[in-house]
Parts: structure tokens; sequence; C-alpha cells
């Protein structure tokens, strides 16, 4: 049977240029495979690099923030699952669907913990160690754990994210799902056309420039890390990709120091296979890093932080020293016994924790055991039932409000 799926995003997917917008395309293909007929709907405007999902047979919708003609699109669409992407979307449209098509399983995507990165940012920007109390303090922090849960399942990207919602706020699993990138198993026979260790040179840094951690990363690489690298390797590159890089990166370029800004590229994964060594040194961040992913799905070993390697496992090749950092990456890039154990190693990473094969059918087993249950499902999750109800709904009252306004102009 035929059933039918909404997904609002925040922005218009662009899996070319972000990792978040790579994991939507996912979802989106994972669902269809799952006998959806889907529907994409977004406040923001598309761009160049918008995924054309008319192509991929999917439905697209404009919608209005703070309107009530959702109330009839949504009436006349009747969903059987809602899924937001990320929790200010489902702060502005979560109570709509659960007024307006409350049979309709709501799911939160949240591509990373954007509270954590929050907190961890800041940390960083203060010169202190992240601890869990600043995380807990801070108001982005309460607006996603609710939005959390006023879902009935929430998706997490990263083991670890998973369980820190798990242990710090004692949510319960029964509302969570850790469903890591959704890939493609790389073939033995794919790997066997993978340039050698003697075909690759130099290094690549890749990363959007609207993602503060990428910018942060950037400047971290220039300031501390690609010294010591360039020093040691003075005839070898970094090259630099990435959409949407502000101008205060791009005046980082500097070729007389090996170090070359590029901006976007379309054919990343060629890219990358002509690369020895991935870096990817980020202090902040949440979630699964996509830069990492993609140098594993090309046979291009990473170095990175215990922030990038987080909710890898079984990834080894990560150091928060920059003088470490530095030291390794050489390594990498001279030991050709040491870069193909690496790059081995990182294959069965990939093969063990990031097949679609494996994760799709489980995450279709929790929808369809939580749309048998739904009544049973939401009065287990009291603190969602609070969250929903009209004394609390503080983003549904701010909405009416703003709707009025804007009638009145």
């Amino acid at each position: 049977m035929l059933r039918k799926a909404l997904f609002i995003g925040y922005l218009w997917p662009e899996p070319k240029t972000t990792a978040a917008g790579h994991r939507m395309l996912q979802l989106l293909e994972c669902f269809m495979a799952n006998n959806y007929k889907l529907v994409f709907a977004s406040t923001a405007q598309k761009t160049s690099y918008t995924a054309n999902l008319y192509e991929l047979g999917i439905a697209t919708a404009q919608i209005q923030l703070n309107h009530n003609s959702f109330n009839d699109f949504i009436i006349d669409l009747k969903p059987d699952v809602v899924v937001f992407d990320r929790f200010m979307i489902e702060e502005q449209f979560g109570w709509r669907v659960a007024e307006f098509a409350p049979n309709a399983i709501r799911i939160l995507n949240t591509e990373d913990l954007h509270s954590l990165r929050s907190a961890r940012q800041s940390s960083i920007k203060t010169n202190k160690a992240f601890t869990n109390k600043e995380w807990l303090g801070a108001d982005i922090t309460k607006r996603e754990i609710a939005s959390i849960y006023r879902s009935d399942l929430t998706l997490l990207i990263s083991k670890i994210e998973t369980e820190l919602l798990k242990s710090v706020f004692h949510i319960s699993e029964d509302l969570l799902v850790t469903l890591p990138f959704l890939l493609d198993t790389v073939s033995e026979k794919q790997q066997s056309k993978w340039p050698r260790f003697e075909e690759r040179q130099n290094f690549v840094f890749i990363g959007n420039g609207r993602h503060a951690p990428n910018v942060d990363a950037i400047k971290y690489l220039k300031s501390d890390i690609w010294p010591l690298i360039h020093k040691e390797l003075p005839n070898t590159k970094l090259n630099i990709y990435g959409a949407y890089l502000p101008q205060h990166v791009n005046e980082l370029h500097k070729p007389s120091e090996g170090f070359f800004i590029h901006g976007w590229i379309e054919e990343l994964d060629t890219v990358l296979q002509e690369t020895r060594v991935n870096l990817a040194p980020l202090r902040f961040g949440a979630g699964i890093k996509g830069k990492i992913i993609d140098g594993l799905k090309n046979g291009t070993p990473t170095v990175t932080t215990g922030i990038g390697a987080e909710g890898i496992t079984d990834f080894t090749t990560s150091y928060d020293n920059p003088i470490a950092f530095a030291k390794n990456a050489v390594a990498l890039y001279n030991f050709e016994k040491q870069w193909i154990a690496i790059q081995q190693q990182n294959s069965e990473i990939l093969r063990n924790n990031f097949s679609k094969e494996k994760l799709a059918p489980y995450l279709f087993k929790i929808i369809d055991n939580i749309k048998r249950k739904l009544d049973e499902h939401r009065y287990k999750n009291f603190i969602g039932s609070v969250l929903q109800h009209q004394t609390m709904a503080s983003t549904k009252f701010m909405s009416k409000w703003i709707e009025e306004k804007n009638k009145k102009k």
C-alpha cells in the first residue's frame, strides 16, 4: 500500500554542498523505496545547488511561515508521516501538524544536535573546557529537547548523541533511533579502481562555508597545523573546497605557502581519489561528519580530531593536539604501508556501520510499530503531551499572533 510522507525542510536539499543535504536525499530515497509517496515542502528559497526533486519523483511545495494556508495544505494531503528537518521547523509547524493531521507520525530529523554543537562552539570561543552544565543551561538546548519530546520519534545520526540524550536528559529510548548515513556498499570491484598510494598527492579539506565548525577548522589549519605539515613536506599543497566560503576565508589563499582556497567543486569524488590524505581538524561540532564519510567512500585516509571522529566506531586517526595532528598527517602521507592499513580499516568501518541495506529496514520496522500503537506510544510520552498542551504551546500562540498581525498589513 502506498503511504504518504511530508518532509518539511529547513532548506531545500543541496547534496553536493552539504552533508545535511546528502543525508536528506538519503532519507527521501529510503522512504520512496519503502512505498511512500513523498512531498517535500520548505519556506526557504531554492538555489543553484538545490537537487532536482521532481526528477526523482518527489512533489514539492513552497509553504509560508505563520500562515493558515498550511492548515488547508496538510488537511488535503493527509500524510501518514511528517518529517521535520531540525527542531526549528518542528517549532514552527509541529503544532499545526498535531492539530490538523493528528494521526500522522511526527518525526524529528536532527542532522546533529544543534544545541550540543552550539555549546561546544561557545567553549572554544571562551577557551573553556566543555561541560554538560553549560549545555543544559542554554536556551537553545531547552528548545531542542522540547522539540524531541513533542515528536513521536527523533532520528540521531550519531550513537554518541543518542546516549547523551538518554543519560543526560533521561529521554526514553522509545523516542529515539540512531540512524547514521545510509550508504550503498562500496564493492571490491569499485575499490580496485581507486588510485593507488603513489598515484595520489597533496592534502584536502572539504567544508561548506555556512557551517561554523568548517570556517573555524580552516583558520585552525592555516594558523596552527598547515605550517607544521608544510615545513616537513614543502612541495605539497593543501586544497580547500567548499560552497559559500566567506570572503575572510578566501583571503587565506596563499599559493606561496601551498595553501589553496578553491571554493565549490562538483566532482568531489574525483578530487578525493586524487588526494593522498584528507584533513578534518574540527574543534567543535556534533553528529557524524560528512567530510570524513566522503573520505571513507573514496579510499582517502583522514586525519581528524576527537570531535571529528565522534560517532564513527573504530576510527583511529584522531588527534586534538596540533603538533600530534601534523606529525601523524605527515607520517600517513609518507609511509605507504601505514596508509594502506588505514585505508583497509576505513573500508571495514564503512561496511560495518553505514550499510543502507541493514539500516533502512530497522527504521521502517520502528515506524510501523509506532503506527500500529500510536495512541499507546503517545500515552507513554507524558512530557510530550504536557508540551503539546495549550498552556505550554508558546510557539503556537506566537505563530497565531504573527499571523493575525500580518493580516493587518
